[in-house]
């Protein structure tokens, strides 16, 4: 049985096939989208008895992986405060107010950290970078050009996917996706780096929101811009 759900899931145009299916899924629920790709990221991983290096995670984690990501993490939010600004002025703020009950809510932003991590951080780079963005180049011939094309398609795939954020929202996430499948690019074994970079991404953000206070970089660039 394993066998037949690998050679299935791994047929070249399954990736394509999934990408295609998976944002028809959001007529029911944008979750359902996320967990039907997810889903087939798991099963193919499941039926190669767990061969990781399908999905980019040939290196093992080390502590200075995660570091890297740390320090990675910093400077591209550091780097993205002007861009973000821009966006916020001419198309208005990214739609969080799902995550308006977390301000103070100690309970409610160890419970979200916990969910980031495994869906955001490992659910969503398992899915967009390790699946999508690998297996498309890998299928127009695993060359240069074709993952730099992979990169581009799948970043704007994953920026419209948060569409439920708004326009800005949207906007907002394509750098981001962009610069981390850039990334991937150079480090197409290391999964696990855009996997930390991601999850000290978000709880960066998502503390900013617990603490109910403003970016302070984003307060000091603002400051700057208006002088």
């Amino acid at each position: 049985m394993k066998t037949k759900i690998y050679n299935t899931l791994t047929k070249p145009y399954i990736v394509i096939l999934v990408m295609f299916l998976a944002p028809l899924l959001n007529l029911f629920d944008r979750n359902v989208s996320f967990f039907f790709g997810l889903g087939v990221a798991l099963l193919i991983l499941w039926s190669s008895s767990f061969n990781v290096t399908l999905f980019g995670l040939s290196k093992r984690l080390t502590k200075k992986t995660v570091v890297k990501a740390l320090m990675l993490s910093v400077l591209i939010l550091i780097a993205y405060v002007p861009v973000s600004i821009i966006i916020d002025q001419y198309f208005g703020e990214a739609d969080l107010s799902s995550l308006d009950d977390l301000k103070h809510n100690t309970v409610g932003y160890i419970l979200t950290l916990i969910i980031v991590w495994v869906f955001a951080a490992f659910g969503e780079e398992l899915l967009f970078r390790g699946y999508y963005l690998k297996w498309l180049a890998e299928l127009f011939g695993d060359s240069k050009t074709s993952w730099f094309i992979s990169a581009i398609v799948v970043t704007i795939y994953f920026g419209v996917s948060h569409y439920y954020q708004g326009i800005s929202g949207v906007l907002g996430i394509i750098p981001f996706a962009f610069i981390y499948a850039l990334v991937f690019l150079k480090n197409k074994d290391n999964l696990w780096l855009l996997i930390f970079m991601h999850g000290f991404h978000d709880t960066i953000g998502l503390t900013f929101i617990y603490l109910d206070i403003e970016n302070p970089i984003v307060k000091l660039f603002e400051q700057l811009l208006l002088n």
